[in-house]
This record gives structure tokens, sequence and C-alpha cells, in this order.
């Protein structure tokens, strides 16, 4: 039986068709572990956080600036309820699930039932912020919830892009074996050749998915030779490694604290002796003792205090 794939986490990026044709394709089996674990994900769960993962390093590989990022929110009227990834150009990406103890039984055709778990009413919202002014923002409806259709739907609908993506997670009680993606987009002066385009969606479709490639010890040149590389591919020879990473800190900890003003932090001193706060897309617990909190006081009351928030738990 197949295991492990022992391949780094990486993107590459590839052209065809004299540029008509841009593909990128990516490896996160590691970083969607590492999701995995930190979040105490179920199957059903990692496969669909590992999934959008991808797709945001997928998006966020095709802007300029180094510092933009993509933002997918994927809210559903599945159990799942919401998911949400924030990945860069840089090739870092985090994210997280509203409910990621959820578990279904597989669908019909005896795979995990992602769709079913995020739903089939709901949205996509795809933010890209191109490191100056301010973001583009794009929303719109969920198709199937399996996430795949759902960001080529977004694709085709916001961006306006004729594009194919391929995502798949396979995972069992060891782990995460294989994660990873690939998207093919056609660019307009290959758009009108109607039998490149033929040909391009044909192949698309035979693939039985991406995961079993990688579990076949494919790499992502040999899946781009097999799909692209009788219509003039060129492979660019940088790789890139990808990783899941946060930014989070204990500073930012502190200031997220600070916004529940002086009257509930003087609560947490006397009730609790401290506040415990986490970080959504790691996971990562902060503990603020009773004189971490009594000096956001002072720093508050030296300055207007900000809007109270309520919440069980804070992100930033």
């Amino acid at each position: 039986m197949l295991k492990t794939v022992n391949m780094a986490d990486q993107l590459i990026r590839a052209t065809a068709a004299d540029g008509g044709i841009r593909a990128v394709g990516i490896i996160t089996t590691r970083l969607t572990e590492e999701a995995r674990q930190r979040h105490n994900l179920s199957y059903v769960a990692t496969a669909a956080l590992g999934r959008t993962m991808a797709a945001g390093l997928l998006l966020a590989s095709n802007m300029k600036r180094a510092e933009s990022r993509v933002n997918i929110r994927i809210k559903g009227d599945g159990p799942l309820g919401g998911i949400l990834v924030d990945a860069g150009l840089n090739g870092t990406v985090r994210g997280y699930v509203d409910n990621p103890e959820v578990e279904l039984p597989p669908n019909s055709i005896g795979k995990l039932d992602v769709g079913g778990a995020v739903g089939h009413q709901g949205y996509v919202r795809v933010v890209r912020d191109v490191g100056y002014g301010y973001p583009y923002t794009s929303t719109v409806e969920l198709i199937s919830g399996e996430i795949g259709d759902d960001i080529t739907h977004y694709l085709a609908t916001s961006e306006q892009t004729p594009s194919a993506l391929v995502l798949g997670v396979f995972v069992d009680k060891e782990g995460v074996q294989a994660a990873g993606g690939l998207l093919l987009q056609i660019l307009p002066k290959a758009a009108i050749d109607e039998e490149l385009v033929a040909k391009l969606e044909s192949r698309v479709q035979s693939l039985s998915g991406f995961t079993p490639l990688l579990r076949a010890h494919k790499t992502l040149p040999d899946i781009f030779q097999e799909l692209l590389g009788d219509m003039g591919l060129v492979i660019l020879p940088e790789s890139q490694l990808v990783r899941f990473d946060c930014n989070c800190s204990f500073e930012r900890a502190l200031g997220a604290l600070k916004m529940f003003g002086t009257e509930e932090l003087q609560d947490m001193i006397e009730k609790d002796n401290g506040a415990e706060a986490k970080c959504e897309f790691c996971g990562e617990m902060y503990q603020a003792t009773s004189d971490h909190l009594a000096q956001l006081i002072e720093d508050l009351q030296m300055k207007p205090e900000p809007q109270e928030v309520r919440k069980n738990s804070i992100l930033f």
C-alpha cells in the first residue's frame, strides 16, 4: 500500500501554448498535516481545510507584490460551519474551520463528504490584498461545497478567467499522506483555439484526482508533462517552498485582550488571576498574568477605551 509522499511542500509554475495557458502546481502534504495536528481536525475537516489552503496558495501565486495576500472565507449551511484561510505570495498559509470535530460518513462514491460538511447553500468570499490601497473583495454563491468547484466558479464569475482547479487531500488514521492541487488557466489568446481548449478540458476531466498522482510518486513536473507536454510546455526553473505559518505573537494577543476594556480586564484579574487568548488561525495559546492585565488597564486609562468586544475567544 502506498504511504506518505516524502516530497517537500512546494509550488511550481509553468506555461504552455506560447503563454496562452498558465499552470501552477502545489504540494501541501506537510503543512496540511501541521494544520490537522494544530486544530485536532477530523478527517473531513482536514480535507476541507487542506483543499482551501492549497487553493489560497494557488490564487496568491499569480499576484505581483511580495506582500500580496489572499483571504478565502467559505461559509455554508453544513455542520462544518465556516472555513477561513489566509495565504501569501511568499508561500505562507494559515487557516481554521469553525467546527473541527465534525465527521460524516463517506459520500456516495466512497470519498470524504466535504460537500456535505461544508453545505450546498452559502458563499465564497475572496479578498485580494495586493499590497497597497484597498483590498479587492468578491463574493459568489456556493455551488457544491467541494471547494474546488466553488473556487473554479469564483474564478469564472468574478475574475472571468476560464480555469480548471484540481484539489486533493488524502488522510488516514496515521495523518495526511498526500495533499495539493493544480490550477490551469486559459488566457484570452489561447481561449479562441477551441480545439486546444477541448483537449485541455478532456485531459483534466480524465484525472482521477490529484492525490492519486502524488501517491503514485509523480512529481509536479511529471504531472505537467502528462497534461501539457505536447502543448509547448515550459516549466519555470524556480520552485517555491510553502509552509503553514502564523504571524501571531504574545504582543498581538495582549493587544486583542485590551479590546475588552478596563472593567472586564479587572474582572479577569479578580476572578481568574489572568487571562488566556487563543489564535484561531494556528491554535496557539497565550497566557496573560494579572500583572500583564494590570498594565493593559493602566495603558487604557491613559487613552480613550476602544469599543468593547465580548467573545469567548479572540482572533488576532
